[in-house]
Order: structure tokens, then sequence, then C-alpha cells
């Protein structure tokens, strides 16, 4: 206690009265006052000099000089409160943390621009670092902590900015899932619809179905009871006659009369085992059945062609066209020549058979395009086949007339022989139409990129060709034997959707959305768009 009075007054001695604080590095001015050098810097000047902030006099700044004896007996004065401290076991916490040089033991106050070392006031005096620009730690960190200051404003700004998106990206989250929630709802709600709509058609049609049955049944119960009164009275009839015939000849001729009129050979009822109505019935389920059918299978191919594929633009490829073939100029249309044109000879052309590929192939994904058939007589034969049409329904209506009922009287049937020659005359015919057909059609559908097309080809699914051939006469898949196709409208333009993935082939008739045919297969190479053409007069159009 008895030194902290000297103490405190040797302390208020070596204060600096501008920034309260030890005097660092201290100099003095022209009055005789002391301040820190770094502080006489920031004195402000009046009518254009520097001013002593204590007695307000001018003085000049290069007549500053330094005062080592302060800048000691600030040394000293530091170290004896440490000393102190240290005895009394009362050292500040700071101080603590304080780092000291370890040279002098000296708390370290300027910073050396040279060498970049912290300095205390006896090294900043010594020779190794005297001639060194040497600043005070706080001004000397001052620029580094600015730029940590505006690098942590920059990284502060790019923390908020992700704040930002994280907070948007994860409202357009919610939103995205709220709506996929509500699609979800939707296709369930629409596929329930649908369930319910299509269970409501099936039990109407089956309620329809089990009527016509039951009354099927009950006019056959009822044939069946009246020809068996009819056959129990033939059966006495031809009994007595029988018997009658087995006569002796002397018991036989008592009796000669007129026997045809004593047994008449009385008409007998035949009732028709299903009514008219019942018929007319019946062919109006079978209608609705094969519009059901039709329905299903062009609902079949919208929801496969708008649901799950893409649609492709595609062009055919000028180089594997055969010289019987003539593309147009955007190579999406192509013609049938009966002359052969070979100005261009390419390893990848077809030689004879009439066929051209796809200039874009497919080895992945659910893509789909259309081919339009395009022939001028298509018109014409649509009227002439309305007129068969309509001859074919009179003659069922008088067929119809004719089945008034059951005549007495026999039938006389041909011979078996003639039916024979008959039927082996009509397979003769159809062989020759389907010799025409295959002479004029066309192909549609997809082949690998790697199918061959030298020479005379099958074109069949085994050499990697999967397509329908079309003609005025029908429609047929490409398989072995050909499987022939009856779909209800002739398909002037054929959708293929192709699943590469899934290993399908489908085709549809691309106007009214019906199902036509499904290949299923395996695919391991790129598959290209495939048409073959051999029918003058048609051309073959690629859509889009």
């Amino acid at each position: 206690m008895a030194m902290s009075a000297p103490l405190r007054s040797l302390e208020e001695e070596v204060t600096c009265s501008i920034c309260l604080d030890y005097l660092r590095d201290p100099v003095t001015i022209d009055c005789g006052h002391v301040f820190c050098r770094n502080c006489t810097t920031d004195v402000r000047p009046v009518s254009g000099r520097p001013v002593c902030p204590l007695c307000k006099k001018p003085f000049k700044k290069e007549n500053i000089r330094p005062v080592w004896q302060l800048a000691s007996l600030v040394e000293s004065i530091e170290r004896l409160k440490v000393d102190r401290g240290r005895q009394q076991g009362t050292v500040a916490p700071q101080q603590h943390n304080t780092k000291l040089c370890e040279r002098h033991e000296e708390k370290l106050h300027y910073y050396c621009e040279d060498d970049g070392k912290l300095l205390c006031v006896l090294c900043r005096e010594s020779r190794e670092h005297r001639s060194h620009t040497a600043v005070l730690l706080e001004k000397a960190a001052q620029p580094h902590r600015e730029k940590i200051l505006s690098h942590l404003s920059t990284l502060r700004r790019d923390r908020d900015k992700i704040q930002g998106f994280q907070t948007k990206a994860e409202t357009d989250i919610m939103a995205m899932l709220k709506q996929l929630q509500s699609q979800r709802q939707c296709i369930e709600a629409g596929f329930e619809e649908v369930h319910q709509f299509l269970r409501e058609r099936e039990r109407h049609l089956l309620d329809q179905l089990e009527t016509l049955e039951q009354e099927v049944t009950e006019g056959r119960e009822k044939c069946k009871d009246r020809s068996s009164v009819e056959l129990s009275r033939l059966a006495l009839v031809i009994s007595e006659l029988e018997s009658r015939a087995q006569q002796p000849a002397a018991e036989f001729m008592q009796d000669t009369g007129d026997f045809l009129n004593r047994y008449p050979r009385k008409k007998f009822w035949i009732g028709k085992p299903i009514s008219r109505v019942v018929k007319k019935r019946t062919e109006e389920l079978s209608e609705k059945i094969l519009s059901l059918q039709q329905g299903l299978r062009e609902f079949q191919g919208k929801l496969l062609r708008d649901l799950e594929y893409k649609t492709v633009s595609v062009t055919l490829d000028p180089k594997s066209a055969s010289g019987y073939l003539q593309l147009s100029e955007d190579w999406k249309c192509v013609t049938y020549s009966s002359l052969y044109q070979n100005a261009y000879l390419y390893p990848q052309q077809f030689d004879c058979e009439p066929g051209v590929l796809g200039s874009k192939g497919f080895t992945w994904g659910k893509v789909y395009w259309e081919v339009e058939v395009e022939r001028d007589s298509w018109s014409e034969d649509e009227e002439e086949d309305g007129e068969e049409e309509e001859g074919e329904e009179e003659e069922e209506e008088e067929e119809e007339e004719e089945e008034a009922g059951y005549a007495d009287g026999y039938v006389d049937w041909g011979t078996d022989e003639e039916e024979e020659s008959e039927e082996e005359e009509e397979e003769e015919e159809e062989e020759v139409d389907e010799e025409e057909e295959v002479q004029e059609s066309c192909m549609v559908g997809v082949a690998r990129d790697s199918v061959k097309r030298k020479g005379d080809l099958s074109l069949r699914p085994e050499d990697g060709v999967w397509a329908l051939r079309l003609s005025s006469a029908g429609v047929w898949a490409n398989t072995y034997p050909e499987a022939e196709l009856f779909p209800s409208l002739r398909p002037r333009r054929v959708g293929i959707a192709l699943d590469y993935e899934g290993g399908t082939v489908t085709f549809t008739n691309a106007e009214s959305q019906e199902l036509i045919y499904t290949f299923t297969t395996t695919f391991t190479r790129r598959l290209v768009p495939f048409l073959w053409l051999k029918w003058p007069g048609t051309r073959l159009l690629l859509r889009p």
C-alpha cells in the first residue's frame, strides 16, 4: 500500500493526455509537452499549423524530438506493475493472456513492416529495427481488420442469398409437392370414376346377356316339350303301321282299306327354338360388344400415345432407299416406281426389295411417329364397299323374310363331291387373291440398323423387322406365318409406338386411336423406322 501512491503518481506522469494511455514512443514538441508519436499525427491543424492540445501553441512537425528516457520509464513502470502483481497474486486476468516479447519480456506494441514481426519498445529502439518502419499494432492491424470485415460482409451477403434461395427453393418444392399431390388425387379420382363407369357398363351388358341366356333356355325347354309330344304321337303311329306291315298276308288282306287316308301324314309343329325378338336383341348385343371392343382399343391407343410416348420427327435415309423408290426433297415421302433407277449405288442400299430406312435411330426411350398411307383409288373402293354392304344387307333381309316358318316336305342336299369341288375352287381363288395382295402392298414399322439389304429378304421379326403389311384387302402382321388382323376401320394413318427398354412395338390407327397390334421382344441393337412399298399409285408420308 505504501508504494501505490508513488506508483500512481508515476503513471500519471507517463500518461499521454491525448489517448489517456501510457506514452508509446514518446516525443516532445516545441512547447515542451510530451505525447505519443502516433497521437501527434492525429492533431488537427488550426490556421494551417498544428497546435498543442494542452497549451494551444502552434508547433512544427519537423521539430518533434523523441524522449527516450520517458520510453524507458514507461517500460520500467509496466515491469514494476507486473512484478508487483505477481508478488500479490493480483495480476489482471487479461495480463495472463497478453503476449510478451520473448527477448525482453515486455508487452508488444509495434509491428515491423520490413520484417513482419511484433516488437516491444526496446526492440523498436534496438539497432536491428531502428531503421525499419514500425507502426503501432492497432494501426497495422486496422487494414487487415477492414479486409476481414469486408470479406465478412461479402460472406454474410452470400449467406443471406443462400438462405433466401433455400427459403424460395423450399417454398417452390412445397408448392410442387402440393401440385403433385393434387395431380395424384386427380389421377386416382379420374381412374376410379372410369373404373366405376366400366363396372356399371360391364354389369349392364352382363345383365342383358343373362336375360338373353334365360330366354334362350326357356325357348329350348318349350321346344323340347312340344317336340316330345310330336315325337310320341309319331312313334305311336309308326308302331301301329310297323305291326300292321308285319301281319300275315291272310290277316293283312282282311282289311285293305286306304291306309294312307286312315293314317294321314298330318302337319306337325316344329317351333322356332329362338324367337325373332331374341335373335334381334342378340344381334344388337353383338354390335354393342364390337363397339365396346373398338372403343377399348381406341382408348388404349390414345392413352398409350398421349401418356407414355414422346412424339418425334423422323426422316428417311436416301442412301438406304431402293432404286424402285423415289423420295421427296424433305425425305419424308416415298413413292414406288416400277422402273429401277440405279444412278447412285451405296453399300447400305436395298437392291431387290423396295425398302428404305429412317435416318434417325433409337437405342432407348419411348418414341412415337406416324406413317400416312395415301392411295388414289381408295375413295372409289370405299364406294364399292358401301354398295356391296348394302347388297349384303338386302340379301340378309330377304333371307330373314324367307324364314317365316318350316314348310312340310323334304330338302334336297348336294353331294359330297360337289361340295369338295366348290371348296377347292374357293381355295384357289383365295390363293390367287393372296398372291395379288402380296404383290401390291406396303409395310410400315421398325428394323434393326444392321438388317440385311441385299438379295431376296423375308423381312420377318427374326430377321430384325417388325412391321404391318397393308393392302386394299386387309392388314397383316409380318409374323411367320402372317397374322391377319381385323381393325374396325382401314388405317389411313398408322401410329408406331416404340418402347425400347420394354421391348414392344405397338401399332395404332392414328385417326381413331384404335389399337391394331403389338410385337413383344428384346432389343439389343439400334432401331430405325422402316418402310417397304410395292404398290403403284400409293405414297407413304412420315408424320409429323
